[in-house]
């Protein structure tokens, strides 16, 4: 079924004027730029364009090389902002640079806002929920060096009415089949305090059995927590949902019959999370094997079917519970702003050497190094009969060929009425929308059909 959204007249009028501010500033840094050009205006432009190149060539020979082209290049990518800022000084064209920057940035600010405006943010739909009988909660005291005990969450939980499984850190446990157990006992909630990876195994149980999930932020960086707008300061507050909670319903991926909350990697980065030393060390390890693994005798490439779109010879793949706005949300900061849409975000990286690279940096999402999709499924092959996949962020080897699926709705998570964090996307800047906005008829009230699970 077809989900359709129409904005209404307030937002219309707010969407036009932002929608004309944009178009004003973009015209305002045109004319600075023309303006200028005498006084050395183009110069701005191909220097600051020269400058990202760089920049981007630096960034590859510091990662894919070693010794003394990984020096030139570290020096390369801080040499060359330093001396585009020498440069605009020396010419006297500081000022201009900075009039156009602050044009463009007022232009894309004011654009964000107008498709905001004229398309506000879905959220996903949250019913009132009865607080629970028997809630189970597993609880791993080492996740997030020590959250556990650092915020009382297993003192809170309990007065709360909560039954807490505590993991033994000397004994690596399987959570699952503890979650299995307590659904045996009569539990009629699942919560887990540790990192996504935890989440995840939990999570599948809990739908499996039609049972309410309670996320709590105990983890190091709590991507799930966050795109579901929880507390990550204090883990406690994401307890408040056993007494006074709302429920949503969420999709829920499945890569090869194992599930995931945020993303599935192949490429670089699962080789990478793979070392042992990588969760003491993350830059250094990273450093030390990205030469091999780009260039050298640990170079692998994937390919994928992606519904009926083929990628070949990618050197990452990254396949995500409901797709991030653009790729550069894809980041500790990133978000999806919607975890119902019954889709996988798919972004597929392939950069061999400097110019790619360069490319790249240049013209983002247009260039040919960057592929980004969305899906129903993918399936990931590669000429191995096993490859390294990092699954919310846990380093584990799978079998080829590597199948991602979403399980539409499939699970109910319990959440607190109050929460700080809830999304609000930032849509990609499309100015044919947003001259659409600003001069056409109707101003910024538009109708947006979106493919319903």
């Amino acid at each position: 079924m077809a989900r359709t959204r129409t904005t209404g007249p307030g937002a219309s009028g707010a969407a036009r004027l932002l929608a004309r501010l944009a178009v004003l500033a973009a015209v305002g840094s045109l004319v600075v730029l023309v303006l200028a050009i005498g006084e050395g205006g183009l110069v701005v432009i191909i220097a600051g364009l020269v400058g990202l190149v760089l920049v981007a060539v630096g960034g590859w020979w510091f990662v894919a090389h070693r010794g003394v082209p990984r020096l030139l290049g570290a020096l390369l990518a801080v040499a060359a902002p330093l001396g585009l800022v020498v440069l605009y000084a020396r010419e006297g064209l500081w000022l201009t640079a900075l009039v156009l920057v602050l044009c463009w940035g007022a232009a894309l600010a004011c654009a964000r806002a107008a498709l905001r405006r004229a398309s506000p943010p879905r959220t996903t739909p949250a019913v009132p929920a009865d607080p629970p009988d028997r809630p189970v909660l597993i609880m791993n005291p080492k996740s997030g060096g020590g959250k556990v005990e650092r915020f009382g969450l297993v003192e809170r939980a309990e007065e709360l009415g909560a039954r807490v499984v505590l993991l033994d850190p000397s004994a690596p446990a399987d959570v699952a089949a503890l979650a299995r157990e307590a659904v045996a006992d009569g539990a009629d909630l699942l919560g887990v305090a540790g990192g996504d990876g935890t989440q995840a195994l939990v999570a599948a149980v809990a739908a499996d059995h039609d049972l309410p999930f309670l996320v709590i932020s105990a983890g190091t960086r709590n991507h799930f927590a966050m795109d579901l707008g929880l507390d990550r300061s204090d883990p406690s507050r994401c307890l408040d949902a056993l007494t006074d909670g709302e429920e949503l319903r969420v999709d829920l991926g499945d890569v090869s019959g194992r599930p995931f909350v945020n993303t599935v990697s192949f490429g670089v980065y699962a080789d990478v999370v793979q070392r042992p030393e990588y969760r003491d060390d993350k830059a250094g390890t990273a450093l030390t094997h990205m030469p091999d693994l780009l260039l050298g005798d640990g170079l692998r490439r994937l390919d994928a079917r992606v519904d009926d779109t083929s990628l070949a010879a990618q050197q990452a793949l990254l396949v995500s519970n409901n797709p991030y706005v653009s790729p550069d949300e894809i980041s500790g900061a990133g978000r999806r702003p919607r975890l119902d849409d019954g889709e996988l975000g798919v972004l597929g990286i392939r950069v061999e050497d400097a110019a790619q690279a360069a490319d790249l940096a240049v013209r983002g999402t247009q260039s040919t190094a960057l592929t980004v999709l969305s899906a129903h499924r993918v399936v990931v092959t590669a000429d191995a009969h096993e490859i390294p996949v990092a699954v919310d962020g846990e380093a584990l080897r799978m079998a080829t060929p590597v199948v991602c699926t979403l399980r539409p709705l499939a699970l109910r998570v319990r959440v607190p009425r109050d929460r700080p964090g809830v999304a609000v996307s930032t849509p990609p800047v499309r100015w044919p929308r947003i001259f659409e906005l600003a001069f056409g008829r109707g101003g910024g009230a538009a109708a947006e059909t979106r493919p319903g699970a």
